[in-house]
């Protein structure tokens, strides 16, 4: 006998599950993107002092990736017992790993008091924090995807993410607050260090409220389908391990949620992170200018992503999604020739228009991706589709952008870099199905072969599954 399925969560049950989400994923973004920002500023001079600046800049860089390095194994982890366990409790854990990691950088040395062991302990810090956010980001949005409504998961999805345009509002706007305070001397010497400690303040009040908050009610049902299949095999588990299971059924929606990202990734790094070297370096802008570029920029980023993902529960997933792959390739010469004109309105229209391009392939992934896998693989599949392709996309492209500056001082070959990118996006986007419709409480479907009906529950009310 089947499992009762749950009842829909109350209007002010599902804000405060959004909210939950949003609050902790601004967090581990916001540490996740203060570490970035100072890479591009700081940690050039605090951690490798006897190298160029601009090979500084690639070491700091060099250490910013290694975080990307670390997420696939996260989202292998987390996925794993997050399948197993439930979403709450991997969540849990994944905001008080990135807060301690990022809280214990702001109490590091640098290479003038410990040498060469300063930039090795930042690397640690470094894989920890990826580790971490490899683990959060498919649980944050599977929490809300699971709980919410199929007419409007595309909205309330995508308010976690929400949670990446509000960390990196939260983490340049104290940093620009302290550039602008400070003196470049003191900003050197101690206050860079103030950022990271907050991170300590804001770990407390999102475990608060994260621990607030119950499991997916889809996560339950399909759980305690998996119970009863166990004891009708006298006691054997006869449920496959998650990673082999999404290996198995899903590995072109896997292939597809990579392909996706590629874009997304290279581009919002591009705009966020790496700006701030091109900026100060090729236009001869500030660091003060610069931030508050992205610092206005990432606001407005913030209040598109929910409208974007409106859309995509009225048209669908994959044309609100290409809008933003073909948009942010036909933006790129645009934006770094705004750039080049050291005016700070073009600075902050060529970052703004870059971001809300972004968002319409960012806003939707939420939802797109949750849709893709069944419930007992939902959270590795996602995750795995989702971070290891930041290994390929989102953690070489700061570095990759900085040697094209170096090797041939021009725009022009970083430009060509994204195009190519949002291509790679383009082709994925036209090889996926629309997912919009599905019922993600269809925990028994397996994916149908190529051709061939996808199996449906009787009470599906017509939704499809979406693999192949």
């Amino acid at each position: 006998m089947a499992a009762p399925a749950s009842a829909p969560p109350t209007p002010s049950s599902l804000k405060r599950i959004v909210a939950a989400s949003l609050i902790g994923t601004t967090i581990e973004w916001y540490d996740f993107f203060l570490y970035g920002s100072a890479a591009a500023l700081v940690f050039n001079k605090l951690f490798f002092p006897d190298s160029d600046p601009l090979v500084g800049t690639l070491l700091s860089f060099l250490t910013y990736a290694v975080g990307f390095a670390a997420r696939p194994l996260g989202a292998l982890v987390f996925g794993h017992y997050g399948d197993r366990i439930g979403r709450k409790k991997l969540l849990v854990l994944s905001l008080l790993m990135m807060g301690g990691a990022t809280f214990a950088i702001g109490l590091m040395p640098t290479h003038a008091t410990i040498g060469t062991a300063a930039p090795v302990l930042l690397t640690v810090l470094r894989l920890i924090q990826g580790f971490a956010l490899g683990g959060e980001w498919g649980g944050a949005v599977l929490l809300v995807s699971e709980h919410g409504d199929a007419e409007r998961r595309g909205f309330w999805a995508s308010w976690p993410q929400t949670g990446a345009p509000a960390g990196q509002l939260l983490a340049t706007g104290v940093l620009s607050a302290l550039t602008a305070l400070l003196s470049d001397a003191a900003f050197a010497s101690w206050g860079w260090r103030i950022p990271f400690l907050l991170s300590g303040v804001l770990v407390l009040v999102g475990l608060w409220i994260r621990l607030s908050v119950d499991e997916s009610p889809v996560f339950k049902e399909a759980l305690a389908r998996a119970e009863e299949r166990k004891a009708a095999a006298a006691g054997a588990d006869t449920e496959k391990t998650p990673l082999v299971a999404v290996l198995r059924h899903h590995w072109r929606d896997v292939l597809v949620a990579m392909g996706a990202r590629m874009a997304e990734n290279i581009s919002y790094y591009v705009i966020t992170a790496f700006i701030l070297v091109y900026a100060t370096t090729s236009a001869g802008l500030s660091k003060q200018t610069a931030l508050n570029a992205v610092l206005i920029a990432s606001a407005v980023h913030f209040a598109v992503i929910p409208a974007w993902g409106a859309l995509s529960d009225r048209i669908g997933r994959r044309p609100v999604y290409l809008v933003g792959a073909i948009g942010v390739g036909a933006w790129m010469f645009p934006f770094f020739a705004l750039i080049d004109s050291a005016s700070f309105g073009n600075l902050l229209l060529a970052v703004t228009v870059g971001l809300v391009l972004h968002g319409a392939m960012y806003a939707p992934q939420a939802a797109f991706f949750s849709e893709m896998f069944a419930t007992r693989m939902r959270y590795s599949g996602a995750s795995i589709g989702a971070q290891f392709s930041s290994v390929a996309a989102g953690a070489p492209a700061p570095l990759i952008a900085t040697a094209l500056l170096a090797d041939y001082d021009s725009s022009t070959p970083i430009a060509l870099y994204v195009i190519a990118a949002a291509l790679i996006t383009i082709v994925a986007i036209a090889c996926a199905r629309e997912t919009r419709h599905r019922d993600l409480a269809d925990v028994e479907a397996e994916p149908a072969r190529t051709g061939a009906p996808a199996p449906r529950r009787a009470d599906d009310a017509g939704s499809r599954t979406s693999g192949v």
